[in-house]
């Protein structure tokens, strides 16, 4: 029961987050209706978790801030495991000068210093770059341009696992079997060395859920990642910085809400990895 724990916090943080709105709608409050007179104000019946310095609903500040951390941290896993799967598989596989160009590009983003190089990309003005967005996501964009740029310095490990995986299985029989046959390079990839990687690639991807949602955290604190109107946990740590002696809850609730989400997806990686793994599946 207990091993199960992480996944239903995880699940009842991440329904909670998306039903935002309609918590939002039944209670008549709107998140982004700036208040001074309600600036600060104690939890209650009408503010569950109280006010923040401009008089808005922390509560609902968080599910909004949680649908932001944990969309992010998501998207840029579920990228940065594509990228990284694609590339270690077709290293792995190909061998040769392939691998050896493919592992060296590897080898040359995990020598750069990720936190700094994220802090560098980040502050990049995308409209001086000439991309531009519509009116009607330009909020999104700080959100859409923190994810692509988490996700394509993520994707290293993923690859290692990715080729190291690859280079034993397209030594086995049913791949040997498959190349006999004629069947094309990319049939194999896709339908016999994929799918006897993705247990590897599921565990490392979920441990990489954690790690992206504290690098999210720390470039919105900086601010550098999410940008306002857009509430994210770590803008809300921003925001909360010049009130840590006066209103310390201000700081406390999205500190929790990132250490929680952080702690349980390790705590389900770890768990996966157990599961998944083929000497606790041969015991068994």
């Amino acid at each position: 029961m207990i091993r199960h724990l992480p996944l239903a916090v995880i699940l009842l943080l991440t329904a909670l987050c998306f039903s935002a709105g309609w918590i939002e709608s039944l209670r008549g409050i709107d998140s982004n209706d700036a208040d001074l007179s309600l600036r600060f104000l104690s939890p209650s019946t009408a503010y569950w978790l109280g006010t923040d310095e401009l008089g808005r609903d922390v509560f609902l500040r968080l599910l909004y801030g949680g649908q932001v951390s944990l969309g992010v941290a998501l998207l840029a896993a579920l990228a940065a495991g594509t990228i990284g799967t694609m590339i270690g598989m077709t290293a792995g596989y190909s061998g040769g000068r392939t691998d050896a160009l493919l592992m060296r590009l590897t080898d040359l983003l995990i020598a750069l210093p990720a936190l700094p190089l994220l802090i560098i990309l980040a502050a990049l003005d995308l409209e001086k770059l000439g991309i531009t967005a519509e009116a009607a996501h330009a909020k999104y964009a700080s959100l859409y341009k923190i994810a692509a740029l988490i996700a394509l310095l993520s994707w290293t490990t993923l690859a290692r696992l990715a080729r190291a995986r690859t280079m034993v299985l397209r030594q086995s029989d049913f791949v040997r079997a498959a190349r006999a046959l004629g069947v094309s390079h990319p049939r194999i990839l896709m339908r016999h060395i994929l799918p006897n990687i993705l247990s590897t690639i599921s565990v490392a991807v979920t441990l990489a859920v954690g790690h992206i949602i504290l690098m999210e955290s720390v470039l919105s604190f900086l601010g550098l990642g999410i940008q306002p109107p857009l509430p994210s946990w770590g803008n809300m740590l921003t925001h909360a910085e010049d009130h840590i002696w006066d209103n310390t809850r201000l700081m406390v609730y999205p500190g929790m809400l990132i250490f929680t989400a952080v702690l349980c997806f390790n705590f389900m990686g770890d768990h996966l990895q157990d599961k998944l793994d083929p000497r606790n599946l041969e015991r068994k």
